[in-house]
């Protein structure tokens, strides 16, 4: 439930004939709107960083423009003058975020240069996203041994990647390297010591840090959740030598281990305040200004804070600070989040913004989505999640390795797997990028609000087109009564694969070689849109007989469209 800050009034207690002072009221946050950046000098040259000129010179944006100049020193001046505490100062959105009591809230409308003074909710909450820890599978730690990963964690450890192409990347010569990614998380305590991490520390690979919250550059302490993230960017699989100089790395964990890393504490780990998305925000600017190519927020802010219908991406500063991201070049991947199997059950923001890539978890097993992971639409009833990735993972801890539940995972899984896209082509523009990424769903141009567009493939982006069907693998029948889908015999007879199994990949894992998985059923999705194209309904079948699906007439509507996907093959019915 979301919770305003309401100022409480103390009624005056009379002791005599005189009356009880009131007691001042407390500080709030406010979001000081400023007018203009007139008359403000700015060198692009020397404010962006190398790599964030390279960044806009390639996708052929500005050197720089109005949201890139820093605030007017007079305007800044005034407003410090006026408050206690100013907390954030924002180029991007020529704003200054402050802590003032109503008096000082009063004195700093009356301002000259400012424009607006808005007061903001804050209430601590627990976390929006938290890991999920998945039962009955302990930690594997590190010491002074090499720590031991049992067969059925090894072999998932190469599935998470191998199910988004790692061969074929792999094959290509892809991993990451060029790409500059920053992840902002709760914390990322250990990656500074941990095995996994060696060949990364080694190379130089972290270029960056900082912690927006304690404003200072010690991000290795405070929670694991970043850990456990950059796990499935750049972690790795014990090697075989010991310790961080000796012997070639393990396994990666996830698709980007050569990628350079910006990494920004701007979460706390059991409280979610208004802070902590002008940390966002903080972490943003700060990235464009390094170079970042692509952002992972493995974080999600939802009904601690807002109400379902505000979940249009316009609404949230994390939004607003995502999308204004994307239009600098930057490549914003954010996780769905995980309250699918909640009260709350829809994607939460920064996830909700047109031109984030918001992804969604998928079971390892079935390859079908996990009922904790967040389901969209948008608010504004725009396709999320985008598409989706394996939200049960092995990843990083600062206590060894660990398997994990949550859709904070799929998203750095994605996050690598853009990366290696961009590596091979980095004459696309962030916006290219993302829509190249959803049309690489296995799905496409199928979709829903649960897998979006389904997991990407890496062969959409290896001059190597897709396998599709050579024909229809059903059809539509219409009756009287209802409309029915009938599977082709050719397409019914043929077995199904829809994710790499053990024989398929490389490096079995130790201990005794395991037997392939029997293959998983053939799945048949289908939604019913109405004229906007807003899905009304949608489900996944088993196929076990040709005749899969019989949707009765009555629930077609004028305009209606019924859209179906078997193996490949998408096709719509409409009257």
């Amino acid at each position: 439930m979301r919770c305003f800050f309401v100022a409480a009034f103390l009624g005056a207690l009379a002791a005599g004939p005189i009356a009880r002072a009131q007691p001042a009221a407390p500080p709030a946050r406010y979001w000081v709107a400023l007018a203009d950046k007139n008359g403000v000098a700015f060198d692009p040259k020397t404010y962006f960083s190398a790599a964030a000129r390279a960044r806009r010179l390639r996708q052929h944006l500005p050197a720089a423009d109005a949201t890139d100049r820093p605030v007017r020193p007079d305007y800044l001046a005034r407003v410090r003058a006026a408050v206690d505490t100013v907390t954030l100062v924002s180029r991007w959105f020529n704003a200054v975020a402050v802590r003032a009591t109503p008096a000082q809230a009063a004195a700093l409308r009356a301002l000259p240069g400012v424009q607006k003074v808005a007061a903001w909710p804050q209430q601590p909450v627990a976390a929006a996203v938290a890991a999920r820890r998945a039962a009955a599978h302990a930690a594997h730690s590190f010491g002074s041994e090499t720590p031991y990963i049992g067969p059925d964690d090894y072999r998932l450890a190469r599935r998470q990647t191998a199910a988004l192409g790692a061969a074929a990347w792999a094959r290509a010569g892809l991993d990451g390297r060029g790409l500059r990614i920053a992840l902002f998380d709760v914390g990322f305590r250990g990656v500074d010591s941990h095995p996994a991490f060696a060949a990364l520390r080694a190379r130089r690979g972290i270029v960056a840090t900082h912690d927006f919250l304690a404003n200072r550059p010690d991000v290795y302490r405070g929670g694991s959740h970043g850990t456990e993230v950059l796990g499935c960017l750049a972690g790795r699989l014990p090697g075989g030598g010991d310790g961080d100089a000796a012997g070639a790395p393990g396994p990666a964990l996830g698709l980007a281990p050569a990628a350079d890393y910006l990494l920004a504490r701007t979460e706390r780990a059991l409280r979610e305040t208004l802070s902590e998305e002008e940390a966002w925000l903080a972490a943003a600017e700060w990235a464009d200004r390094e170079g970042a190519d692509i952002i992972n927020s493995s974080l999600a802010y939802t009904e601690q804070r807002y109400f379902p219908e505000e979940m249009n991406g316009r609404r949230s500063l994390v939004a607003r600070a995502a999308a204004l991201a994307a239009r600098k070049g930057m490549l914003v991947v954010c996780a769905a989040g995980n309250d699918g199997d909640t009260d709350w059950v829809r994607i939460g923001t920064p996830a909700d913004a047109d031109s984030v890539l918001a992804v969604g978890g998928l079971d390892p097993e079935t390859g079908l989505h996990l009922a904790f992971s967040s389901v969209g639409p948008s608010a504004d009833r725009r396709v999320k999640p985008d598409v989706s990735a394996f939200g049960v993972v092995l990843s990083t801890t600062p206590g060894g390795y660990e398997r994990l539940e949550g859709t904070s995972f799929a998203a750095p899984l994605v996050a690598g797997f853009a990366a290696c896209a961009w590596q091979h082509n980095r004459r696309l523009t962030a916006a290219q990028l993302y829509g190249q990424l959803r049309a690489a769903g296995q799905l496409y141009p199928y979709f829903d609000y649960a897998s979006g567009y389904g997991l990407p493939r890496a062969e959409y982006f290896l001059d190597k087109p897709p396998a599709r069907p050579a024909g229809p693998t059903f059809d539509f029948v219409p009756t009287d009564s209802l409309v029915a889908v009938v599977v082709r015999p050719a397409a019914a007879v043929q077995p199904a694969r829809t994710l790499p199994l053990v024989a398929e990949l490389p490096e079995e894992g130790p201990g005794p070689p395991r037997a392939p998985d029997p293959d998983f059923p053939a799945y048949l999705y289908w939604n019913l849109a109405d004229r906007r194209g807003v899905l009304r309904r949608y489900e996944v079948r088993a196929v076990t007989q040709r005749l899969v699906l019989q949707v009765p007439r009555r629930l077609l509507q004028p305009g209606d469209a019924l859209r179906v996907e078997f193996k490949g093959y998408t096709a719509t019915y409409s009257e």
